[in-house]
């Protein structure tokens, strides 16, 4: 293996916190590393005070995208050599984040379309599960729907039980959290959902201990991933297979 990988790579974070730990976690579960120096560089900017993606994209607002952008720049400052944001609402920018800094930005819609191959899981009738504003941006359909995927409507009532669950990790709540998830994940798959993409990086926190986590796409992983892979392209890869 090689003793270092080749790229360095920035984590905008902050959206939320707690994802952000979440997702450094889970770069560490999947890189097969011996000692210290064999894993994967990260620069981390976690900075909580970005205004809130979803209700900004509802009020056609663009208050998150000007701390995010400066966020980048400074971890390209910092020497980074990509970045990653391990919040899936954030991608709503991404076509004026990745052009307006230095960075190569990984896509996190494309890291779950790389992990929806790799677990072999069907895009036939997908549930995605996220935010108000994810939703209405509309950015997982665009990456998506060339593969012939065929999106689950997500009702008022299933949408409110996201809404909770999302709330409760961001307010400390891990056991209504876990509830309002996994219920959530239950009533997708009862309305004909064949897949479910957890496309909002509190909700794999949320069913963190939870089994029916193992029958979810987490975004979070796919984009740990992704970042793994970055990190040590051009070398034989040390990353975990499917599952960690």
């Amino acid at each position: 293996m090689n003793s270092r990988p080749r790229r360095l790579g920035g984590v905008l974070g902050g959206m939320g916190p707690v994802a952000t730990v979440d997702f450094l976690r889970k770069v560490i579960a999947l890189t097969q590393a011996k000692t210290d120096q064999e894993h994967v560089p990260l620069i981390v900017h976690q900075v909580p005070q970005i205004p809130d993606r979803s209700g900004a994209i509802a009020q056609n607002s663009d208050a998150p995208l000007a701390p995010m952008l400066e966020g980048l720049r400074r971890l390209a400052r910092a020497g980074a050599e990509y970045a990653v944001i391990p919040c899936n609402t954030a991608h709503h920018w991404y076509p004026i984040l990745a052009d307006a800094q230095p960075l190569r930005l990984l896509h996190i819609a494309d890291a779950v379309e790389a992990e929806l191959q790799l677990r072999n899981r069907s895009t036939d009738r997908l549930a995605l599960l996220g935010t108000r504003g994810l939703l209405r941006s509309g950015f997982y359909a665009d990456r998506l729907k060339p593969r012939g995927t065929r999106f689950v409507a997500i009702s008022e009532t299933l949408q409110t039980l996201v809404d909770l669950a999302i709330e409760a990790v961001k307010s400390g709540n891990s056991p209504s959290a876990t509830k309002h998830a996994r219920i959530a994940v239950q009533e997708a798959q009862r309305s004909g959902a064949e897949t479910v993409v957890l496309a909002c990086t509190e909700l794999p926190v949320a069913l963190a201990e939870c089994a029916v986590l193992e029958d979810c796409i987490d975004s979070t992983l796919a984009l740990a991933r992704s970042c793994v892979v970055h990190s040590f392209a051009g070398d034989s890869c040390p990353v975990a297979g499917a599952e960690i």
